[in-house]
């Protein structure tokens, strides 16, 4: 029994300092899932931010979902592929742009209603987008094989109606290049004259792709035009500053927070020091993997968390202590502590994460950031705190450390 306590303390701390180290320096030369390589919103790695008000009162969400299709396909054809647009309220856009200088020039990158036009082979127009009545995602049978697969259905106003169909009869066996901004969207090709100004898209396309192009051409049609109504540049020194002012706060805060579970709890403090640990070093990692844009309000969710992390090893080292006052076996306290503490950890957290994911939807830009983070670190401070410190407490005393007053029993 001593060995196997011991076997799982060594390996409690081999996994702790393995996750340090990963989250440090990485595990390649490119220092993969390191702290570095998280990816940085744009108050910590400077850049521009724009927001942009439609200049008409009735916007649909659908007009909306094509003008951010529109601005983000903008960014990408520029270039700025780190760069996020989000819908704030019913008619505003915002935008970040990290790693860019100056906002006036992003703005005439993106800031003009999309050109949208129907090209032949020639390059000549055919017809242009504000003849587009509607363009939608849609699923059916349209290579008639019985399976359902995704396209995209176009409608034409009167003066496209007639422009198409004699696009479409110029144009059999032939593609028609559908051309936003200079660059070509798509390039269907033409397989029978169209008569009723209603055509379709078809070809490899997923859910999210077909949406993605139906948004796009309907950008190409938008009835309003975008203005923007507020700007600012974040430069790279003040980006770093608050980076280096945010993890200096979260690394003092992590320092203070295991000495203070060292001195008052001892033995048990031990354990959270060791869970917790291993929790900054998960949710580091986790960061990386699902590639979360971490803020300087992420950064405070993250500290956040540990304290609530902490808060979660608090309650169930006083349940503990009770048990043991009680006159109960160690063993008997640790399963006791753990289980009577679990209903008041389960309702804090979850009422928390609930907040958090109210946040995370009902927010944006950096508030979304603050909500991630918050509602990653919530998940994990349970399990290190139910599952891990309890496996290392269990341990603890296996391995011999079976004295009561070691866990909190004060001695008359």
């Amino acid at each position: 029994m001593k060995a196997k306590g011991r076997l799982i303390l060594l390996c409690s701390i081999i996994i702790a300092a393995a996750l340090c180290l990963v989250s440090y320096l990485g595990v390649d030369a490119n220092h993969s899932l390191s702290a570095r390589h998280i990816k940085q919103g744009l108050d910590l790695s400077g850049g521009v931010y724009i927001v942009y008000e439609a200049d008409k009162e009735d916007v649909t969400p659908e007009e909306m979902q094509a003008a951010v299709s529109m601005i983000q396909g903008r960014l990408d054809w520029n270039g700025w592929t780190e760069a996020e647009v989000a819908q704030e309220g019913n008619n505003r856009i915002r935008v970040d742009i990290p790693g860019v200088e100056n906002a006036e020039e992003a703005i005439q990158e993106i800031g003009q209603t999309a050109q949208l036009s129907f090209v032949d082979e020639n390059g000549t127009v055919l017809l242009t987008g504000d003849m587009v009545k509607n363009a939608s995602k849609q699923v059916g049978d349209v290579s008639n094989t019985g399976t359902a697969e995704p396209y995209i259905a176009l409608e034409f106003n009167e003066e496209g109606k007639a422009l198409f169909q004699e696009a479409t009869e110029n144009n059999i066996g032939k593609p028609i290049y559908i051309v936003m901004d200079d660059n070509v969207i798509s390039a269907p090709v033409v397989q029978v004259p169209i008569t009723d100004g209603r055509a379709s898209i078809t070809g490899s396309f997923t859910g999210e792709s077909a949406e993605e192009l139906a948004s796009l051409i309907r950008a190409g049609s938008l009835p309003f035009n975008l203005n923007v109504i507020q700007m600012q540049n974040v430069g790279a020194r003040l980006g770093a500053d608050a980076l280096k002012s945010g993890l200096l706060a979260g690394a003092v805060g992590m320092i203070l927070v295991l000495l203070f579970m060292l001195f008052a709890y001892k033995l048990l403090g031990i354990a959270a020091d060791l869970a917790l640990v291993m929790y900054v070093g998960l949710e580091l990692i986790i960061l990386n993997v699902c590639d979360i844009t971490l803020t300087l309000p992420g950064i405070a969710g993250l500290v956040l968390s540990v304290g609530m992390a902490v808060d979660a090893n608090i309650v169930i080292f006083e349940r503990l202590k009770e048990e043991l006052v009680q006159g109960k076996t160690l063993r008997l306290a640790i399963r006791n502590g753990f289980s009577r503490a679990f209903p008041a950890i389960l309702d804090g957290n979850v009422t928390t994460l609930i907040a958090a994911i109210v946040l995370f939807f009902l927010g944006s830009g950096t508030v979304k950031g603050f909500a991630t983070t918050l509602m990653i670190g919530i998940i994990l401070s349970m399990f290190t705190a139910l599952v891990v410190t309890r496996l290392i407490v269990n341990a603890m005393m296996q391995s011999g450390c079976s004295n009561p007053k070691y866990y909190g029993l004060r001695m008359k």
